[in-house]
């Protein structure tokens, strides 16, 4: 009687001990998943309703943090918040207007050209390239390691076939794609209108369906979610918009053809931390090369002296580090997120990571402060 009354006791430990509770709660949720993922179906519709709400809620988030700034400010100045909702929506459309106008004929003539000048530079290309292979620095190089340049051309003759053919294949895919983008900015207005009018209502709400006790941490990691998501877009924004305007003056100066979609290019793909402005320079070193090779050495000091601004300056003075996260990191993380989600996941990964970032450290913290596994033990003194 008495070793099952202290078996029954040990059990009872076991199972208030809190850490233990944990992996069991752990345990469960991992086999809700296992058994809900045998039966796709029911996940089906919460896919669809997830791809088709996902884009207009993300792009209607972009532009609600870089507008809702400027609507803040202007409820400050005793302006009633409607009104200041169609002041904005007003001044993006003139803005809007007047790009369309002024801006888009002109990128549309240098994309034009650009397209018109692509078999002029692709054998400019071939041709370089078959002077390189026929120098003797690379029949050194070739004899050195061992290349076969007729396997090579034919490898690359294969890969742009095969890349031809998977393009016009996937011209149906692309359809669809750019209509559920247009779909989507056209319900952007809608979606930012009421955000701007009654977002700040939207965590409270949320903290509604939280339990009571738990309603000061989640709002803790709200605002601080916020604060990361916010500073994040905003200044990314205006680092990439600077380093495409500092590219378009440069290349003006040095008389690089295609200057303003060159810089555009490089405006969007800098987005991207680290990898965007490797991406952006590969058209510009092409034109650029293809021109003349001191064109080449006039673009090759542009884009430094325009990293050396933004890596110095620019950066610091807006970014600061309200990220903080290793750049190291911020590569591996758009690596693995580009490859499980694509191009979206490339434009997420970061932001995406801090609010998991922001989420584990607090779960963190409040398992640390309520399992007491990490207390540090009271050292007993000679005297005690």
């Amino acid at each position: 009687m008495n070793r099952q009354r202290e078996w029954t006791d040990r059990f009872r430990i076991f199972l208030n001990n809190k850490f233990v509770l944990f992996l069991l709660v752990l345990l469960l949720i991992g086999l809700n998943v296992l058994v809900f993922s045998k039966v796709p179906h029911i996940f089906e519709p919460l896919r669809v309703l997830a791809k088709t709400v996902l884009l207009p809620i993300i792009l209607t988030g972009i532009v609600y943090y870089l507008t809702n700034p400027l609507v803040d400010y202007l409820e400050r100045r005793k302006i009633k918040r409607a009104y200041s909702i169609l002041a904005l929506y007003l001044a993006i459309i003139c803005v809007v207007t007047l790009i369309v106008v002024a801006v888009v004929p002109l990128i549309r003539d240098q994309v034009q050209g650009l397209i018109d000048n692509i078999p002029y530079y692709s054998a400019q290309i071939q041709v370089q390239f078959e002077d390189l292979i026929g120098s003797e620095i690379f029949n050194q190089i070739q004899q050195t390691l061992g290349l076969d340049t007729t396997a090579l051309m034919n490898d690359l003759s294969n890969r742009a076939t095969d890349l031809l053919k998977n393009a016009w294949s996937g011209i149906g895919g692309f359809i669809g794609a750019l209509t559920e983008v247009v779909l989507a900015i056209i319900t952007v207005p809608f979606i930012l209108f009421y955000l701007l009018k009654d977002g700040k209502k939207l965590p409270h709400f949320i903290l509604g369906f939280v339990p009571t006790k738990l309603r000061g941490q989640s709002f803790r990691v709200m605002v601080e979610m916020h604060r990361q998501i916010s500073s994040y877009i905003r200044g990314q924004i205006i680092v990439s918009f600077c380093i495409g305007a500092l590219l378009f003056i440069g290349y003006l100066i040095i008389g690089l053809n295609y200057s303003l979609v060159l810089a555009i290019i490089a405006a969007c793909t800098s987005i991207v931390p680290y990898l965007g402005p490797a991406i952006a320079i590969t058209p510009a070193l092409i034109v650029a090369s293809v021109t003349s090779p001191i064109m080449l050495l006039k673009m090759i000091v542009v884009w430094t002296v325009v990293q050396l601004i933004e890596g110095k300056f620019i950066s610091p003075q807006i970014m600061g580090k309200t990220m903080h996260i290793h750049p190291i990191t911020i590569i591996f993380v758009i690596l693995t997120a580009g490859n499980l989600f694509g191009i979206v996941g490339i434009i997420l990964a970061v932001p995406g990571y801090a609010v998991l970032k922001v989420i584990a450290t607090h779960l963190f913290r409040y398992f640390k402060t309520r399992s007491g596994l990490y207390e540090e033990e009271r050292t007993v003194s000679a005297n005690e």
